[in-house]
C-alpha cells in the first residue's frame, strides 16, 4: 500500500513559530510518531511526505534517525491541503493503484488502523476511518440558535487514514479544481463525485493534535503505551 501524509501546514493554533510537526513530544517529534506507526504497519511499503522546502531537512533527518527501511519520497506541499494532496497524487509511484491519506498531525493511530483500512479496499473503493460521535450535537444558524438535533446514531467523527482509488482520486481532484470545491478532506471531493465512501472503525485515541492541550493528552497516551 501506498501512503501520503500531508505535512505541509503551520502551527498557528498550536502557537508554534513553524510546522508544528517538529514539535518534541516524549523521544520524538510528532511527525516522528506517525512515521513510526505507519512503518510498523504491515501493509505499507511506500511512504511520501508532503512538506514545505523549510521543513524536509528535518523530515529527512527524522526519517535517518528512525532507520526507516522502506522506500520515503519528499514532496512539495501547497497552499492548502486539497492542493498538497493534489500534488502528492501526480508523485505516486506508477504502479500505485490505491493509496491511503494521513494527517501528520495524528500521531497517535496504530500500525493495526492502517493495516485494518488497507485491508477494508477489499470491498470498496473510497474509505475513511471514523468513529461514532458520543457527544448530542447542535445545528446552529448564524445566530446562535439551535436550529436542529441530529440523530446521534447516524453521526461519525471522521478521521483518517482515509483511502481510495488513485485513479477515481486523481479525478476528483481534476474535478473539484475545475469546479472551484474546496474542502478540508478527500472524502467530501468523492462524495461530490457521486462516489461512495465507506466507513472503517477507527479508534478514539486516534486524536489530531491540534493544540498545547492535545499535546498533553497525546503525550499521556504515549506514555500509557510504553
Amino acid at each position: 500500500m501506498h501512503l501520503l501524509i500531508p505535512a505541509a501546514g503551520s502551527g498557528k493554533r498550536m502557537g508554534a513559530d513553524g510546522n508544528k510537526l517538529l514539535l518534541p513530544l516524549l523521544d520524538h517529534s510528532i511527525m516522528g510518531w506517525t512515521l513510526k506507526a505507519a512503518v510498523a504497519a504491515n501493509s505499507i511499503e511506500w511512504i511520501g511526505i508532503i512538506c514545505q522546502a523549510m521543513d524536509e531537512p528535518v523530515f529527512q533527518e527524522t526519517v535517518t534517525q528512525l532507520k526507516i527501511d522502506k522506500p520515503v519520497s519528499f514532496i512539495r506541499g501547497g497552499d492548502t491541503r486539497q492542493a498538497s494532496v493534489s500534488n502528492g497524487l501526480q508523485a505516486l509511484p506508477e504502479d500505485a493503484k490505491q493509496v491511503l491519506i494521513h494527517d501528520g498531525a495524528r500521531c497517535l493511530a496504530t500500525p493495526a488502523l492502517f493495516d485494518r483500512c488497507t485491508a477494508a479496499f477489499a470491498t470498496c473503493k473510497g474509505l475513511i476511518a471514523a468513529v461514532p460521535v458520543k457527544d448530542t450535537i447542535k445545528q446552529v444558524n448564524t445566530f446562535g440558535i439551535i436550529e436542529a438535533t441530529p440523530n446521534r446514531s447516524h453521526l461519525w467523527a471522521a478521521q483518517t487514514p482515509q483511502g481510495f482509488d488513485v485513479a477515481l482520486l486523481k479525478e476528483a481532484h481534476q474535478k473539484g479544481q475545475t469546479q472551484g470545491w474546496s474542502v478540508t478532506d478527500d472524502a467530501a471531493l468523492f462524495e461530490k463525485c457521486g462516489l461512495n465512501v465507506h466507513i472503517v472503525e477507527g479508534e478514539e485515541t486516534n486524536l489530531k493534535v491540534t493544540t498545547p492541550m492535545d499535546l498533553a493528552i497525546a503525550e499521556f497516551i504515549l506514555l500509557q503505551r510504553l
